[in-house]
């Protein structure tokens, strides 16, 4: 009789900016969009697209190019905005945001031996942005820790506190 043994896996939805491959968990992701109309928030950083109306709801965008430190391009017919909600310790802690990317592409399992920790070296960005590297078919996707990546952003609800 085989014992049968359970894997955790994590499912993530992978998406490029530029030509980097990035993945994040699909349970942190509310829904994808085609680029709505973004409108912009005067005194904010420029990695800060602006704000989007998503069914009366106002949500904050950032592009993650910018935020990444990545050559900004013009939008294409693929760039899209992944709305992400982040739980915080209580309700009103969390906080839902979008992220334009420039492609979104599919969902990939990984289990937790699967993943890598991030080199120290040769990305053009910061690396204590990711949690991890992991394997996506034949490349390599680089795992984003969203909460980080946003964590330093002076988003729309949090510009009078400052």
């Amino acid at each position: 009789m085989a014992v049968e043994v359970e894997n955790k896996y994590t499912t993530y939805l992978s998406f490029r900016v530029g030509k980097e491959l990035f993945g994040i968990p699909v349970a942190g992701v509310r829904e994808v969009l085609e680029i709505p109309k973004i409108t912009p928030v005067p005194r904010t950083p420029d990695f800060m697209r602006g704000v989007i109306n998503l069914r009366g709801e106002v949500v904050p965008v950032l592009d993650l190019r910018m935020k990444l430190g990545v050559q900004k391009i013009e939008n294409t017919i693929d760039t899209s905005v992944v709305v992400v909600e982040q739980k915080g310790e209580s309700d009103e802690d969390g906080i839902t945001f979008g992220a334009l990317v420039d492609a979104v592409e599919e969902v990939f399992d990984l289990s937790a031996e699967e993943i890598e920790p991030p080199p120290n070296m040769g990305f053009q960005f910061d690396t204590h942005f990711l949690d991890g590297v992991g394997k996506r078919d034949q490349e390599f996707a680089l795992l984003l820790n969203l909460r980080q990546v946003f964590s330093d952003a002076a988003l729309p609800g949090q510009l009078g506190s400052e």
